[in-house]
């Protein structure tokens, strides 16, 4: 089976229909089994929900900085693949978007990632994608886990803090994010842009 029928039951999924204020529409991107890096997020937002394209946002314009990519080359679906743990906007919560819906990743996420043999790099950026594929490994809190990226790299996976202009508090108060993760993760991208 190749990609493309998956990606279309995705798109024509309607599972958790009733709890989306804006209706489905699942944004994603993985329709080349070339891809060297997985960037799992959270969920789209409103802007990301209205344009179908992921990370078309502040917080993807920050996301590419960190990265050291041009958004030519953050959207080559040959390089990487963008998989959030919720495909659809989830609606309005008291203290910003509600979390990604519970069925979307335990139904979605292992079918795509087979079809993603490539991937030398998962990027967790948040709890939600840490939770998942970290499971009982990560630490108490996200910024334990995102401190101790260093547990985590042998195993594919680098976790990140979301880069929503929200937690420019969290990046002021932690400067050893932009200290030692940006820069190994530049690294990281720059050596699988030249594999």
């Amino acid at each position: 089976m190749t990609i493309s029928p998956l990606l279309e039951d995705i798109r024509a999924c309607r599972l958790c229909e009733a709890h989306l204020p804006l209706g489905p529409r699942p944004v994603l991107r993985a329709a080349s089994p070339e891809a060297r890096v997985l960037i799992v997020g959270q969920a789209p937002g409103t802007r990301v929900h209205a344009s179908g394209v992921p990370w078309d946002d502040a917080s993807g314009k920050r996301l590419r900085g960190w990265m050291g990519v041009t958004a030519e080359t953050f959207y080559d679906e040959t390089q990487f693949a963008i998989v959030p743990m919720g495909f659809c906007y989830p609606g309005r919560g008291k203290g910003g978007d509600n979390p990604p819906r519970p069925e979307c990743a335990p139904l979605w996420h292992e079918k795509v990632c087979e079809h993603l043999p490539n991937i030398g790099l998962t990027l967790l950026i948040g709890a939600y994608a840490q939770a998942h594929y970290l499971g009982d490994r990560r630490k108490a809190t996200l910024g334990e886990t995102v401190r101790a990226w260093q547990d985590y790299v042998d195993q594919g996976f680098l976790p990140l803090v979301h880069p929503s202009p929200r937690n420019q508090m969290w990046l002021r108060r932690n400067p050893w994010f932009e200290e030692e993760i940006v820069p190994y993760l530049r690294e990281r991208i720059a050596a699988v842009g030249d594999a």
